[in-house]
């Protein structure tokens, strides 16, 4: 029989996490992802060696976990004069005697390099095809010597779905020069950007700053103006740069990106 009623009695015990994993894909995504509960998961350093993640709701896969409590993963100590990057996943572990499954928290760690540090390589398997270990990152905990930097976030957030469906637009920001307009998850922008230099030979900084609720996902260009000779570049911080030499010290901008 290959048609279930996952959701119905059948007299029996027959909902499998790889039931709700095959639904949550198809109506969520394949993808891993954290939900807008709780904390969010955030990620404070206690300590050099002690990482701690907050409350929130997150899937991995399609298969839903969360921490009710706030948790602690330990960090190895740095190298002196060494920089390392550690990763901190959700690692989902089949236990393939049993059956039994959860998901606890750890970290990965990088190598010491004297150049830049390099994310340590996280293993890939998918749950569906039998997998029994997979891992979900959530922060990237860098290191320079032994002193650990402000934690990463390597995760998209996801709204809940009647925030996504029933409230589709957010309050226009605008200051002065520029209106931002939120529609989803898409934001366009329109008005004048001041820059505090010319951009021909290196980036130069708008004195500007894009409120959080309207940055976009990562780094995103808005637009290129090439009868100008420069194009905008809004940074997942918030602050805009430029690239080129503008006529003026205002530049018009018009463009839109994704965000959270």
């Amino acid at each position: 029989m290959t048609i279930e009623l996952v959701d119905g009695k059948a007299g029996t015990a027959h909902i499998s996490s790889e039931d709700k994993a095959i639904i949550h894909q198809a109506k969520f995504g394949a993808g891993d992802m954290v939900f807008e509960w709780g904390d969010a998961m955030s990620c404070t350093m206690q300590s050099a060696n002690k990482a701690v993640i907050g409350t929130g709701c997150a899937s991995i896969q399609g298969l839903d976990w969360h921490i009710t409590n706030p948790e602690t993963v330990t960090i190895q100590s740095g190298s002196s004069g060494k920089n390392r990057n550690d990763i901190i996943c959700a690692h989902y572990h089949r236990e393939t005697s049993t059956g039994v499954e959860k998901v606890e928290l750890v970290a990965f760690k990088g190598v010491p390099s004297d150049a830049a540090a390099v994310d340590p390589t996280i293993p890939s398997a998918k749950i569906l095809n039998g997998a029994a270990d997979a891992y979900m990152p959530l922060w990237r905990i860098p290191l320079t010597g032994i002193t650990a930097g402000t934690p990463v976030r390597l995760f998209n957030k996801r709204y809940a779905l009647w925030d996504s469906v029933t409230q589709p637009w957010k309050p226009p920001y605008t200051n002065s020069r520029l209106t931002l307009c939120r529609v989803g998850r898409i934001v366009t922008i329109n008005g004048n950007v001041k820059f505090d230099g010319s951009g021909q030979q290196n980036y130069s900084t708008a004195n500007e700053t894009i409120p959080e609720a309207f940055r976009p996902l990562a780094n995103q260009s808005i637009i290129a103006f090439p009868s100008c000779d420069f194009s905008l570049l809004v940074m997942r911080d918030g602050t805009v740069q430029m690239l080129g030499d503008p006529k003026s010290a205002y530049s018009t901008a018009h463009g839109c990106w994704m965000t959270e």
